[in-house]
């Protein structure tokens, strides 16, 4: 699910019909298993793409040190143009590997997902006290 998908569906979500106030609170559970069946369910992918990360990673620094072989010949790794390089120089070829960068890039779009999803289940929560609050501007505009 993209981060589209998930604010298209909390704006129709957010709305609130005032004459049903009732109705609106007895929502809130809900509401609250909707967001957090989704939250879940992308805290596994995070976890997913943080171990193929981890995996990706051994990959690259095997092949960073001990040159290709037909596995990697077959993703079409390549060495840097002046072949093996030192230990010391690893980490900066694994920081500026694309397939590395696109992965965190990935990972980094989930973590806002993950982010985006708890505020969404604290608004949620909070909202009990804003239908209570509405509840008790009408009993105060209506004179009670």
């Amino acid at each position: 699910m993209s981060i589209d998908e998930i604010l298209e569906q909390w704006q129709q979500d957010t709305k609130i019909d005032r004459t049903e106030l009732g109705d609106e609170a007895l929502n809130i559970p809900k509401l609250h298993h909707k967001y957090f069946q989704i939250l879940v369910k992308e805290k596994m992918i995070l976890r997913k793409q943080e171990s193929e990360m981890k995996q990706l990673k051994l990959d690259k620094y095997e092949f960073l040190t001990q040159g290709p072989n037909e596995e990697t010949k077959d993703k079409g790794w390549k060495l840097p143009p002046r072949g093996m390089i030192l230990k010391g120089d690893i980490p900066m070829y694994l920081e500026g590997d694309q397939d590395i960068i696109n992965l965190s890039l990935k990972i980094g779009y989930q973590q806002e997902k993950l982010e985006l999803l708890d505020s969404i289940i604290k608004s949620v929560m909070n909202r009990g006290f804003l239908i209570k609050s509405a509840i008790d501007w009408q009993k105060f505009t209506m004179g009670s």
